[in-house]
């Protein structure tokens, strides 16, 4: 079964992006919005963490949250997405997981 986890707070902030990461298997999904997004900034451990998911993971940012803070650059692994994207990816997973 295939998850889609969604994240929405800073990983410098707490630690839901650090219990997340762990918990992603081949299939899954992460969904990177607000705040979440600067888990993309260029040198942070967020970013390696990032990389070092398996291939098998999809990383996703909405593109919206991505320019309101100025990240215009991050790994091509990374599709940035509009909403109504977002709106099919929580229909095709299997599950959604908010990481409130």
């Amino acid at each position: 079964m295939s998850t889609l986890h969604l994240l929405a707070h800073s990983p410098f902030n707490d630690n839901r992006f650090s219990s997340c990461l762990p918990l992603l298997d081949d299939g899954d999904g992460l969904l990177l919005s607000g705040d979440a997004v600067h888990a993309l900034q260029p040198g942070s451990a967020a970013l390696q963490s990032l990389q070092q998911l398996p291939a098998g993971v999809a990383i996703y940012a909405l593109q919206e949250d991505l320019l309101a803070r100025g990240l215009s650059e991050y790994p091509e692994r990374v599709s940035d997405i509009e909403y109504s994207v977002f709106v099919d990816l929580c229909i095709h997973y299997s599950s959604v997981n908010s990481w409130l």
